[in-house]
């Protein structure tokens, strides 16, 4: 029996099997290694950019950026942001009488008051306020300015002075120190105004009820006042009514004086006007008497023409008529001699004639010969032949 051992087939391990993948795995990797860096700066550059809101602006050193975004990059220093718009500030703490910040009037009595201000930075020190300026300004810098100038003014008037008397005078004192105050410090007090005082109520009361009086004196006052100008206004302008009324009558007599000379001058020149007029009117009186009498004796021949014209020419036309009457009858004569030469001649003519004054009653006559005018007497009866 042979003993020979059979051989074991080598299998290759996992490191073997990758061997010959491993320079383009290290190829491949290279780039992506370098992706990954440049996205993760990418991610890291963007974390620091700054956006500046709305409103604000951001100081770095001595570059000042207003809108946008800002680097926020290590060796570069960090933005700070401050308001480019104005602040409108309300104390809060002075408001309340019963606070511990309550204002102390010279009569020892805690007041509150309402007071508002108006504050914008100064933008020739926006670098040096970024530096300098604490992050809540308005409490840790403007507040206890205005506290450590305004407790020593309201000390020093009383609450009356405060409510009404000295309101404004106490307000413009104010404005000016503080303004001085802060300009040291970078910013610009533009407005500084009060508004409600806050009393104890007690106090409040009183004080309503005391105004209340002096402001019904004051009316009163003003009242008595009032009259006694309109007294003085009404006796001025009584006098000054009569002066007018004494300078019109003066006027006017003045004015009928002068009316009255001037109508005595006048008379001296009207009468002789007036006898100069009646004159006048005698002479166009015979002047016209005179003219109506021509005019009557012409008027008078006239007529006397006329009615011998109109003689003559009845007399001619009298003449003529007794012709034309003369003639007429000679012409009528010779007519009648006429006519009665032709009835002579023709008979019947008469007939005809009357037959045609007759019109159609007749239509027919036949006369003969030798009747002697019987027909006629016939036709004159009423009987009719055919």
């Amino acid at each position: 029996m042979d003993n020979t051992t059979e051989a074991i087939p080598h299998r290759p391990s996992v490191t073997d099997r990758l061997a010959p993948l491993l320079p383009p795995l290290r190829r491949a990797l290279l780039p992506v290694a370098v992706l990954a860096a440049i996205a993760g700066s990418a991610s890291w550059l963007s974390q620091q950019r700054l956006d500046i809101p709305a409103g604000m602006l951001a100081v770095r050193g001595d570059t000042v950026i207003r809108d946008g975004q800002a680097w926020a990059l290590p060796g570069l220093g960090q933005p700070r942001l401050l308001p480019a718009r104005d602040l409108n500030l309300q104390m809060q703490q002075l408001q309340r009488a019963d606070s511990a910040q309550a204002l102390q009037t010279v009569e020892g009595l805690s007041v509150g008051l309402e007071i508002r201000l108006r504050i914008a930075l100064d933008e020739r020190r926006l670098p040096e306020l970024a530096r300098k300026l604490p992050v809540k300004f308005e409490t840790e810098l403007v507040e206890p300015a205005l506290a450590s100038l305004l407790y020593p003014l309201v000390a020093q008037h009383t609450v009356r002075e405060l409510f009404s008397t000295q309101r404004q005078a106490l307000q413009t004192k104010l404005e000016q120190q503080l303004r001085e105050r802060l300009a040291a410090d970078g910013l610009i007090l533009k407005s500084l105004s009060f508004g409600a005082v806050n009393l104890p109520a007690e106090y409040r009361k009183g004080l309503e009820g005391l105004l209340a009086e002096g402001l019904a004196a004051d009316k009163m006052r003003f009242t008595l006042d009032l009259r006694e100008k309109q007294g003085k206004e009404q006796l001025l302008a009584a006098q000054a009514d009569r002066a007018s009324r004494e300078v019109a009558a003066e006027a006017e007599a003045r004015e009928r004086i002068i009316a009255a000379r001037a109508q005595e001058e006048a008379m001296k020149h009207v009468l002789p006007f007036k006898q100069r007029q009646i004159e006048q009117r005698q002479l166009e009186a015979e002047a016209e008497r005179q003219a109506r009498v021509k005019i009557a004796e012409g008027q008078a021949q006239a007529r006397q023409i006329e009615a011998a014209g109109e003689a003559a020419a009845r007399q001619k036309l009298a003449d003529a008529e007794a012709y034309r009457a003369a003639a007429l009858g000679k012409e009528q004569a010779a007519q009648m001699a006429r006519e009665g030469e032709l009835i002579s001649k023709h008979p019947l003519l008469v007939q005809k004639t009357l037959v045609d004054k007759l019109g159609d009653k007749v239509r027919v006559i036949v006369a003969p010969t030798g009747t002697n005018g019987q027909l006629l007497a016939k036709v004159a009866g009423g009987e009719v032949q055919e």
